[in-house]
């Protein structure tokens, strides 16, 4: 009879055990992609077939194929994961819009993706066939999207898997301006991060799911105060402030992960660079006792998978003759990191601004003004292709010109280094105009001072009563990246040549295109 008992009770002690086992979560995870479905360059271009053999590329989806397959492969339970902005950036885009994006991700299983604001550049309608193509949920918790007929009922805020016999919640979030940074249209309406998570945070919890991850296309910040403020989120998978977060690579911004409170956060900087994977650990409750990890680079150490390199060969075939045309040459490196022009004057920034302001010029136009937010990647010295121009400049803006008073200028430039702190992409890049600025000073409250606009050949102070003709792009003449005091400017005609056309003809007009910075931008 004892021997009866004890043996109940071992087995009674197994379960209790097997009740209480932790529970193991690999978090794959991508955010930024735009478009870099072939291998890139260190300048996050393009990367020719022979610099790729010889080792010095990076990304590419059939390297990112393999490298997720490896990652799965390490884990007993796994999910993959998306933070946002999968569209826009290469030719890739403009000619296929989603469809090569829906492709390739249903190829590697992805779990769940956030929408970013660049899923909406083309409208709903764009996006809604994105949605239909996926063989996963795509979603977004701090929007209405009820009276848009596209996404209303298809779009969810948060939704549950299960992987591993566990439940686990994913929540949706995107820019809470995305109405200011792409075209979601009038019918859907944004709201504030911490208040929807929170929302579907409790709604989840409400059914049982105690594991939660968010995932964010809403920058690096927005996730901390997401992470400190709401409770019962888990992981938040960032995106669209382009962050590495690493513990062994000395650019990045924090740790991987970032720990507040009981909650992590990680990014995995862009454009396929990067496979995120963090490892988590939870107890029987739910809570993380365990969050440990690092980003791997996906570089020439990552073998592409032959098939999917095949496939993307044979996407790319109606779009060599456009890339493939030598259109400039560059005399040096053209320097247009994010990390460097949304915060400062820069090469890049200052070629697009001159070769806006010269196509007009004749128009009685003396200002130009380009926002960083367009300018998405660096050139390197030597021959310039149509293709590296569109990596540059893939938004198909075109050039729009119009008259302001000097006082509007000047509260242009107030919003352009109004978000500066946050590497926002309002940031303002120039030609025939000079300013200073100062961070100390709040914004909108006059961070900007010694407006000066060129005259006779030199710089005279800007007339805040004069009225200028201003030259810009389309997005940013109808109110994009905060610029609203655009759109109600006199004698606006916004239907002018595409931006990546004018860059080209300004660099094969200047011969071998010798990149400069001219103090035109100075910081107190």
């Amino acid at each position: 009879m004892s021997i009866k008992l004890l043996s109940s009770a071992a087995v009674l002690a197994v379960s209790a055990h097997a009740a209480m086992a932790d529970y193991t979560l690999t978090v794959l995870h991508t955010n930024d992609f735009h478009a870099r479905f072939e291998p890139i360059s260190k300048y996050d271009s393009g990367c020719n077939e022979e610099d790729n053999q010889e080792g010095k590329c990076f990304g590419g989806s059939a390297r990112l194929v393999n490298a997720v397959a490896d990652a799965r492969a390490r884990s007993n339970n796994s999910i993959l994961v998306d933070g946002g902005d999968q569209f826009q950036g290469t030719l890739f885009y403009t000619y296929y819009k989603g469809k090569v994006a829906a492709e390739m991700m249903n190829k590697m299983g992805y779990d769940g993706m956030t929408v970013g604001n660049h899923e909406f550049d083309d409208g709903p309608e764009v996006l809604r066939g994105f949605m239909d193509a996926v063989n996963f949920p795509v979603l977004m918790s701090n929007a209405d999207v009820t009276q848009e007929p596209l996404l209303a009922e298809k779009l969810l805020k948060s939704t549950v898997i299960e992987r591993g016999g566990e439940k686990i919640g994913m929540i949706g979030l995107t820019p809470e301006d995305t109405d200011e940074l792409a075209s979601p249209g009038k019918n859907v309406t944004f709201s504030d991060p911490v208040a929807a998570v929170q929302g579907e945070v409790d709604r989840l919890s409400a059914m049982g799911v105690n594991k939660i991850v968010v995932l964010s296309h809403s920058g690096y910040d927005v996730d901390l105060k997401v992470a400190a403020e709401v409770t019962g989120v888990d992981v938040i998978v960032g995106g669209h402030s382009n962050t590495l977060l690493s513990n062994t690579n000395e650019r990045a911004k924090g740790a991987y992960p970032t720990m507040v409170g009981d909650t992590a956060v990680v990014q995995a900087y862009a454009y396929g660079k990067f496979l995120g994977e963090l490892n988590v650990t939870f107890d029987d409750e739910g809570k993380i006792k365990t969050a440990v990890g690092e980003p791997i680079v996906i570089d020439a150490a990552v073998v592409e998978d032959a098939a999917t390199k095949a496939r993307i060969g044979e996407l790319a075939k109606p779009l060599q003759e456009i890339r493939e045309r030598v259109v400039a040459s560059s005399a040096a490196d053209i320097e247009g990191d994010r990390a460097v022009c949304r915060v400062q004057e820069c090469a890049m920034g200052n070629l697009i601004a001159d070769a806006m302001l010269a196509r007009v010029k004749d128009q009685g136009i003396s200002i130009a003004i380009q926002n960083s937010g367009g300018v998405r990647a660096s050139m390197d010295t030597g021959p310039v292709t149509m293709g590296e121009v569109l990596t540059v400049l893939p938004f198909q803006n075109t050039l729009s010109t119009f008259e302001v008073s000097g006082q509007t200028v000047i509260d242009a430039l107030e919003n352009g280094v109004s978000q500066v702190e946050e590497v926002k992409g309002r940031f303002p890049q120039v030609a025939g105009l000079k300013f200073t600025w100062d961070m100390s000073v709040a914004p909108n409250e006059g961070r900007v001072s010694d407006v000066m606009v060129a005259q006779d050949g030199g710089f005279v102070a800007i007339d805040p009563e004069a009225t200028y003709g201003v030259v810009s792009n389309n997005y940013v003449r109808g109110g994009g990246d905060g610029y609203k005091m655009f759109t109600t400017a006199a004698n606006a005609y916004d239907f002018g040549p595409d931006l990546a056309d004018v860059v080209a003809e300004y660099m094969a007009a200047s011969g071998d295109y010798a990149a400069y910075t001219d103090g035109r931008i100075t910081q107190k």
